[in-house]
């Protein structure tokens, strides 16, 4: 018994290295054992390495991520400025909800707009009772050779007069026969029943009308949501979305109706976006009050409450938000012309006429909280001083460049104070809308011109119908003018 148990313990282990030795002859093809070992190791070695390769990759990224986050929520200029605000990782981000727009606050606006008191009366006009415009240009006879402008042929004389404020005025305003810019008759007859008015503008295809959300059925019924088109655009929002029409003719997207502006006054397409931006009250003289979104913006805040908070609530007939890097005009041109937002030489030629004629770089006595607006939002109620101000703003985008946040300031300037408006937070500012990035970016060869002598090369580079001011003489000596020194206030500015 004893003897057979150990032949059967001694035959178990006589077999057990012939298991093993089989199994390496059958995987490893005669390889010995130490080469196995060796290859297991490697293998394991190399999933391993490839494992930690990704989780080290996926932290970076992760990384990156949060920095990105927390940038664009930083109050800290130095890391704000890492943040790309109009970058498709941003806008990703934001959808997600992982970020907010920068500086964005709540707005204090009433709870419901249906308990929101319109007005009765329109504000008390106290200096301009009665404003007409220059439909006609007075210099066409002396000029025969010159074809019309939308802006007139307005001199330098002409453009002075009109900043001394009296009770019946006749003013420049955009518009001028044969100059372009002309609306369709069916657009026209739809927009006399508009007394409060959400306008917007897309020009030369850079966007697509965005639909506000948050927008309560009274103010549905009572705001005419106007969104003006050039040919371009128009063509371009009809091979992208629907556009609906109507009994009458009018063509819709959404709530926008498309407002046609057939044959483009100028050159330039951020020139064109300026004429329903400033002269809102020009396209639609039935309107009381008007809001202006610019075209990549989503309007998510009710028009009514937005009325109510700006305009009505303190007694303001004009609102504007605070730009939120610059407070003069200096500032902002050197941003512009870091940005290349317009020909470097034209702007400081600009910049040198205001100089001349008395501009001073923004201080705290000044009285106002800033110079430069953010543009983007105008809530205003269509006023013969309000109006006056508009005219004369789009007189200085027609007459010099078309950054019209450097012309703001300054025609606030020339009224002498006889001009009020509520300046407003640039939080606040950020709350009202969504922005959205442009299709496609804007550039034109004017943007890149470093000297005044690659316009003498190049006359194609000039614009034709608009900033004709600054090649007409100017009658002061600009040689001698000395610009303030410009200091950088913000790095993300």
């Amino acid at each position: 018994m004893d003897n057979d148990f150990q032949r059967s313990v001694s035959l178990r282990a006589s077999r057990r290295p012939d298991r093993i030795n089989l199994s390496y002859q059958k995987g490893g093809g005669g390889n010995s054992a130490p080469d196995f070992s060796m290859k297991i190791i490697w293998k394991k070695g190399f999933i391993r390495l490839v494992l930690v390769a990704g989780i080290i990759w996926m932290l970076l990224i992760l990384s990156a991520l949060l920095f990105h986050i927390w940038s664009c929520q930083s109050s800290l200029a130095f890391f704000s400025a890492f943040c790309n605000k109009d970058s498709k990782v941003f806008d990703k981000l934001y959808t997600m909800g992982l970020v907010r727009p920068p500086h964005r606050c709540p707005i204090p606006v009433a709870d419901d707009p249906n308990t929101v008191v319109i007005p009765k009366r329109g504000s008390p006009e106290r200096f301009v009772q009665s404003l007409s415009y220059i439909m006609e240009d007075d210099m066409a006879s002396h000029r025969s050779e010159s074809p019309p402008l939308f802006g007139g042929h307005q001199t330098w004389k002409q453009r002075d007069k009109s900043f001394k404020v009296k009770p019946t005025m006749k003013v420049h305003c955009g518009f001028m026969k044969n100059g372009g810019a002309e609306m369709d008759p069916k657009d026209i007859e739809y927009s006399k029943k508009c007394r409060f008015v959400v306008a917007s503008g897309i020009f030369d295809g850079y966007d697509l009308p965005y639909q506000p959300s948050n927008i309560s059925q009274r103010s549905r019924k009572l705001f005419c949501f106007l969104m003006v088109v050039d040919e371009e655009s128009y063509k371009f929002i009809k091979g992208n979305v629907t556009v609906r029409k109507d009994e009458a003719g009018g063509q819709w997207v959404g709530i926008w109706r498309l407002v046609l502006l057939k044959h483009p006054p100028y050159d330039e397409p951020r020139r064109n976006g300026k004429v329903p931006k400033i002269l809102t009250h020009r396209l639609f003289p039935h309107a009381q009050y008007s809001i202006w979104i610019d075209g990549k913006m989503e309007l998510i805040v009710d028009p009514l409450l937005i009325l109510e908070r700006y305009l009505w609530r303190g007694k303001h007939t004009f609102a504007i938000a605070q730009h939120k890097h610059h407070r003069s005009v200096y500032e902002e041109a050197d941003a512009n012309k870091r940005r290349k937002r317009y020909a470097r030489p034209l702007i400081d030629l600009h910049m040198r006429i205001y100089r001349y004629e008395g501009m001073e770089p923004w201080n705290p006595k000044k009285g106002t909280l800033s110079d430069v607006p953010e543009g983007a939002v105008i809530i205003r109620e269509h006023t013969a001083m309000n109006n006056l101000f508009s005219c004369l703003w789009f007189n200085e985008v027609n007459l010099l460049t078309p950054r019209d946040q450097l012309s703001f300031g300054y025609v606030v300037y020339r009224l002498g104070g006889l001009f009020k408006f509520f300046m407003f937070p640039n939080c606040e500012y950020n709350s009202i809308f969504i922005l959205h990035p442009h299709i496609r970016e804007h550039s034109s060869p004017i943007e890149w011109v470093k000297t005044l002598e690659e316009f003498e090369k190049d006359p194609s580079l000039k614009e034709t119908r608009g900033g004709l001011g600054l090649w007409n003489p100017y009658p002061g000596n600009l040689d001698l003018v000395v610009l303030p020194p410009v200091a950088r206030t913000s790095k993300a500015g």
